[in-house]
């Protein structure tokens, strides 16, 4: 019975080394992706002298490098880096999660209305001439506000009902009532001032990221973030359905509420930041799954590193390849789509 139980505990570990080794090498893609970053860009900087340039920092020393070099690596790159990478995790993690709470791989962070929200109130915010943190906070409030309608609509009409089923359905409303609203807004808007402004930031991209914002997004991006990952283990139970959840002694819809809230903490603060980027919750989360499986202890954290790097590297190539920055969301489609096309072509299930 003895050498049984050794032979059981010899095989998990077999298992688990090769899954230990892809999270290292998975917790390296946003480092090296930050620091090949720091150094990219239409100012170049040579590593010698980026490394010289952060040493004599940490260190307090004199500096000996140009004054502008300085300005642009903590003043433009080093913000813009940081809410690449915390936008791209947000949208990777708040994806994966609301995959598991739904039972369905197709499903992604806009499912409930959170981006139409976010979107509408940005549209709002421009045309009313609110300034930057205040096109933030609009889009960050009606994203909730968009997320909160859905689910309210989906308790009074869902009693007795495919409580899940009802929830899309309702944001699929909310989502498009929210978008014929930023479509009215649109139409008001001054053609040859806002109606550009508005449309560009609803396309999505980081040009005015700023330490400002930086610390905007910390913190619903931390309270995001820790929520899903104490409970990660939770969408495990929650992907075997209710009624086995509900044996297990989990309250389901209590569980499923802190989920999606969380979820949309993250999504609404995202499109606060960056505007609407597409396919990053959707394919992440599926690339993610394709290469540590299923289980959600490993997927969240994997989809959150992979969605950093990701987003960080295709923001490097928008502000780099032309002449003018190329908006994220066009992008993230370019990729995204052919990819996802591929998993069809396939026709490999990654969810089971």
């Amino acid at each position: 019975m003895g050498s049984m139980k050794k032979l059981e505990s010899k095989i998990k570990t077999s298992r688990q080394r090769p899954l230990i080794s892809v999270m290292a090498a998975l917790a390296l893609l946003p480092l090296a992706a930050f620091l090949v970053s720091l150094s990219f860009g239409r100012y170049g900087i040579p590593l010698p002298q980026l490394m010289q340039i952060l040493f004599g920092k940490l260190c307090g020393l004199t500096p000996t490098w140009p004054d502008t070099l300085e300005k642009v690596l903590f003043n433009v790159r080093i913000p813009r880096i940081l809410c690449a990478m915390m936008v791209g995790a947000a949208l990777a993690g708040s994806g994966a999660a609301y995959q598991g709470v739904f039972k369905n791989p197709m499903v992604s962070p806009d499912i409930l209305g959170a981006s139409a929200g976010a979107g509408f109130g940005a549209a709002f915010a421009i045309l009313n001439n609110y300034n930057v943190i205040g096109i933030e906070l609009t889009a960050f409030l009606f994203g909730i506000a968009a997320v909160a309608l859905t689910y309210f609509l989906g308790q009074a009409i869902g009693r007795n009902m495919n409580t899940v089923l009802i929830l899309v359905l309702t944001g699929m409303v909310v989502q498009s009532l929210f978008s014929a609203f930023t479509s009215v807004i649109k139409y008001e808007a001054d053609p040859n001032n806002k109606l550009p402004e508005i449309t560009f930031w609803l396309m999505g991209g980081l040009t005015s990221s700023t330490q400002k914002q930086v610390w905007m997004m910390a913190f619903p991006f931390l309270a995001g973030l820790v929520i899903l990952f104490l409970l990660r283990w939770k969408i495990n139970i929650l992907s075997f359905g209710d009624e086995e959840a509900k044996a297990l002694g989990i309250d389901t819809l209590k569980i499923r509420v802190i989920l999606i809230m969380a979820s949309t903490l993250l999504t609404s603060a995202s499109i606060a930041i960056s505007g609407m980027i597409g396919w990053v919750g959707l394919i992440i989360p599926h690339l993610a799954r394709l290469i540590v499986g299923p289980n959600y202890k490993v997927l969240l954290p994997a989809s959150v590193l992979m969605g950093a790097a990701f987003l960080l590297l295709v923001d490097d190539v928008a502000r780099t390849v032309l002449v003018t920055e190329i908006p994220l969301s066009i992008l993230t489609a370019i990729i995204g789509a052919p990819f996802f096309i591929y998993l069809l072509l396939k026709g490999r299930s990654s969810w089971e």
